[in-house]
């Protein structure tokens, strides 16, 4: 059903609630009755939700975090490892997402971290929505969470990942999963490239990481086109695009 039309159909007192159950940090009013609304309307309260900022919300369109999240399989409640964060453009949607009773572990690079400053964005982001923390990671080889996780999710990183010793960071994910748990990967696209385009171009071939991530035990579940843009030629940093470089969404599945 096109976003419009359910925007148009879920009542106002249900999204009011829901996003004040998500957004107001460590204090929540009387939880939602989950029955209420499905995991579409949870997603689609997470997105319009007034809490976003500007600058997130003009990203929208281009980034279409509607139908990614929701093709990522989140539910209500999960906990995510968000690994590479950012600016923290999906830990607010995952956050209000999953609600108080999920979290989201924002999974911050030491070199990112100690820049000055490095962490304050995403600190804010945590003090904001109370089921964010922040874990700085000096290297997937000796991360360990206090928990498994539902999903672990990256979105314009793994090509970076690519650079280094991905086969640690997989497996990394693979371990941090509970059986059953969802690896989520969205990237830049350089088709029939390899890994030839990781550094130079900041995109990565949708077929080497189905190959290093089905190597790593996972089994791959879907395939995503809806940031697909075949007017990209392919040849140039997703910078030039004003953020519609050709994408790919690929969902992994961990066996159980």
């Amino acid at each position: 059903m096109p976003s419009t039309i359910r925007r148009t159909s879920m009542s106002l007192a249900v999204l009011a609630n829901v996003s004040l159950a998500a957004c107001t940090a460590n204090t929540s009013p009387a939880p939602v009755s989950y029955s209420q609304v499905d995991m579409g309307e949870y997603i689609m309260a997470a997105v319009i939700s007034p809490a976003r900022p500007a600058d997130d919300v003009a990203r929208d369109e281009a980034r279409k975090p509607e139908e990614i999240v929701a093709f990522s399989g989140v539910q209500r409640g999960d906990v995510i490892a968000e690994m590479a964060p950012g600016g923290g453009y999906y830990t607010r949607i995952l956050a209000q997402t999953v609600g108080p009773e999920g979290k989201i572990y924002a999974l911050m690079p030491a070199f990112f971290a100690n820049r000055p400053g490095g962490l304050d964005g995403i600190n804010a982001i945590a003090e904001q929505y109370g089921n964010v923390e922040v874990v700085v990671v000096e290297g997937y080889d000796s991360l360990s969470l206090p928990e498994t996780v539902d999903l672990v999710w990256t979105t314009e990183n793994y090509h970076d990942f690519a650079n280094g010793n991905v086969a640690v960071t997989n497996d990394w994910a693979f371990g941090a999963l509970k059986p059953g748990g969802i690896y989520f990967v969205e990237d830049h696209a350089a088709p029939g490239t390899g890994l030839t385009a990781t550094s130079t171009l900041h995109r990565i071939d949708p077929a080497a990481v189905r190959e290093q991530v089905t190597a790593a035990g996972f089994a791959l579940e879907a395939e995503s086109d809806v940031l697909h843009n075949p007017a990209d030629p392919h040849n140039a940093s997703p910078r030039e695009f004003d953020g519609v470089s050709d994408k790919f969404a690929l969902r992994f599945r961990k066996p159980m």
